[in-house]
């Protein structure tokens, strides 16, 4: 049996554990630590793992240890399960966005296998969307295993480069604030024109819903779906047109390009780290 264990056990740690636990994975195979008292006591109630408030004791047999933390608590993390490290070699997944391998390598040492990746917040929902790279020490075997993890809470993809993980962060990590943006942004028109908010948002949000399911479960081109929705000069061409005027498709260029320079920057930032 695969022993696991988080360090973190926040969203995506609770997020991750509860789609394991749906797969099979017993609970009995999982520690988790977690500093605050009340944290430790919800996950146990919820999930029925092990859970302390030391990092050393939820990491000390463990096969494959998930660092879910802040980044800029990892430096810290390192110094506490350094022994541990030593002695257990497990394989080391890191989903602190912005944290290089070569950073954790440092940190770490050991030579450990390493799989850094990126999921985002409807992962909390199984629906989630991950990105993974591994360095060179991850065995088949090991790769395999990292990506059963992330299936549990939605679809993963393995990237050939480490830097378009700062794209993920950009284009799956980030979107989903993008998509809240759009639906506010839709409840306010309607709701200048005369709508409720209730009504403007239900609409909004089951269009948009509407909309990812037909993309995710046709498995077309989103050009050919949108082709399909707009009528010649329907309302939906006008609407078109509205955006290609505001040049919506460079702003959400600029966007992304800015989420994915933000992503490097905050991996710059901890380069000093030692």
């Amino acid at each position: 049996m695969t022993r696991l264990a988080f360090i973190g056990g926040g969203n995506m740690a609770r997020s991750l554990i509860g789609g394991l636990l749906k797969t099979g994975v017993a609970a009995s195979s999982i520690s988790v630590a977690e500093p605050r008292a009340e944290a430790r006591q919800e996950l146990g109630r919820e999930f029925g793992v092990a859970c302390y408030a030391d990092n050393r004791q939820a990491a000390g047999d463990a096969d494959v240890l998930i660092l879910a933390v802040k980044p800029q608590i990892m430096p810290a993390v390192h110094g506490e399960l350094k022994d541990v490290l030593a002695r257990q070699r497990p394989l080391l997944i890191s989903i602190a966005a912005g944290v290089r391998i070569d950073q954790l390598e440092r940190w770490f040492g050991h030579a450990l296998p390493i799989v850094r990746c990126m999921p985002n917040t409807p992962a909390l929902i199984g629906a989630g969307a991950t990105g993974l790279f591994a360095n060179r020490r991850v065995s088949a075997e090991q790769r395999a295993l990292a990506q059963h993890i992330l299936d549990a809470v939605g679809l993963t993809r393995w990237l050939d480069e480490e830097s378009l993980l700062d794209t993920v962060t950009a284009i799956s990590g980030s979107s989903p604030a993008y998509f809240f943006a759009l639906v506010e942004a839709l409840e306010d028109a309607a709701f200048s024109q005369g709508m409720s908010r209730d009504t403007a948002r239900a609409l909004a949000a089951q269009a948009c819903l509407g909309a990812g399911r037909m993309l995710t479960e046709s498995g077309e081109d989103p050009s050919v779906l949108r082709k399909r929705v707009t009528s010649p000069n329907g309302t939906t061409q006008a609407a078109l047109e509205s955006f290609a005027a505001d040049h919506f498709n460079q702003v959400v260029a600029r966007a992304v390009a800015a989420a994915t320079r933000r992503g490097g920057e905050m991996a710059a930032a901890l380069d000093d780290t030692p």
